[in-house]
């Protein structure tokens, strides 16, 4: 892994901070997870596989 760059910021990876090169950026990434920003491809959803997934019941309650 050597000479490989931080995907966040460019700057030289440290080990203990793998693939990062700093923990702030390490969380710069983590943030963006859990905002929605980074997608994993795939089928689009039918409408009411989305429903599910927002935690709405089919049942009308």
């Amino acid at each position: 892994m050597a000479g490989m760059n931080c995907p966040i910021c460019g700057k030289k990876m440290v080990e203990q901070f793998t693939p990062f090169c700093s923990k702030r950026c390490s969380y710069v990434d983590l943030n963006r997870w859990l905002k929605g920003e980074y997608r994993i491809p795939g089928p689009p959803l039918d409408r009411d596989e989305e429903s599910m997934n927002n935690g709405e019941s089919q049942l009308g309650n």
